[in-house]
């Protein structure tokens, strides 16, 4: 008997040399990254129910380690204004959803597509039929009626918050009883020579303001554009405008208590953005539209940054 229990002690011991031994992996090299759950946070005095709902997700940024200037991969919400909806997350008593609207980015389905997966996997997939979904179909979602995740995706080529700013239009986002909307516009603002920041924060406020009357019970989150190029291929530069778009979105949210995620910046802001797109090749030949590895990672790194927001919710905003 003690002859067993030194073999396997020493067996323990060679594994655990063998398990330290091998090379480390990094989530930023590998793209997309997939997140998986952790155990629940354990706190003493708490309840079998309290236990049940505590739990974190494993998530890694996946920027590629060679993008220059990287932001930090984060939601801005100083007011906390995300809490219902993180809340809705953490008790997932019925199905919880979510209405991303916006320009080309949103209607070629994939980079909202990726971010709809990673929630579903986190959160659930039971509560949406398993459709297939591409550019040819619909992005809204099929509901069953059962707890978890529904994404839908409502985008139009070209579009700026003013597409979107009549009552047929709110009213279709209204009826999907979104519990957050996610609003991406930005690209084609930028575009226009002609682009005014007060006229452009004012066509937002407008197109927000019936949004939120139509969805009371919503909450929002903005984010800012990608980054894009003008002009003839030859004669191709950064679009200047960029910056200042992605400043008055991030001004607008702030004025209004709204999260909001800044992909500009995150992916390298006026200095690198569109340098980081282009040395990676996932820019297509126009200058503003994305390859699919692009859209992925856009879609995985909006997955990443709500699940900070909700690890955080889950790790120190409950009751």
């Amino acid at each position: 008997m003690r002859k067993n229990n030194g073999f396997l002690g020493l067996f323990g011991m060679a594994m655990a040399f063998l398990f330290l031994s091998l090379p480390c992996l990094y989530a930023q090299d590998v793209l997309p990254a997939l997140s998986r759950p952790l155990e629940p946070l354990r706190i003493p005095g708490e309840t079998k129910e309290m236990h049940r709902s505590m739990r974190l997700i494993v998530v890694h940024d996946s920027l590629p380690a060679t993008f220059t200037h990287p932001g930090e991969n984060r939601i801005e919400d100083e007011t906390h204004s995300l809490t219902p909806f993180l809340q809705k997350l953490n008790e997932l008593n019925g199905p919880v959803r979510v209405v991303h609207i916006g320009d080309s980015h949103v209607r070629g389905h994939l980079y909202p597509l990726v971010t709809r997966r990673s929630l579903e996997s986190d959160f659930g997939a039971e509560a949406v039929y398993p459709d297939t979904i591409s550019y040819r179909t619909s992005g809204l979602a099929r509901e069953t009626g059962e707890p978890g995740i529904v994404y839908h995706m409502l985008g139009i080529n070209g579009a700026t918050s003013v597409t979107f700013s009549n009552e047929a239009k709110v009213q279709e986002i209204a009826d999907l009883k979104p519990d957050l909307i996610i609003v991406s516009f930005g690209t084609n603002e930028a575009h226009s020579r002609r682009y005014l920041p007060q006229a452009h924060k004012l066509q937002m406020d407008h197109f927000l303001t019936m949004l939120k009357t139509a969805c009371p019970d919503a909450v929002f989150l903005l984010t800012t554009p990608p980054g894009a190029y003008v002009g003839r291929r030859r004669a191709r530069t950064i679009n200047p405008r960029t910056v200042t778009v992605a400043r008055m979105i991030k001004e607008y949210a702030q004025e209004h208590d709204m999260a909001v995620w800044d992909m500009y910046n995150v992916v390298g802001g006026k200095t690198d953005a569109c340098r980081n797109w282009t040395k990676h090749h996932m820019l297509r030949a126009d200058g503003i539209h994305f390859t699919p590895e692009g859209y992925r990672l856009q879609g995985n790194l909006l997955h990443q940054a709500l699940i900070k927001a909700y690890n955080e919710y889950v790790a120190t905003g409950l009751e």
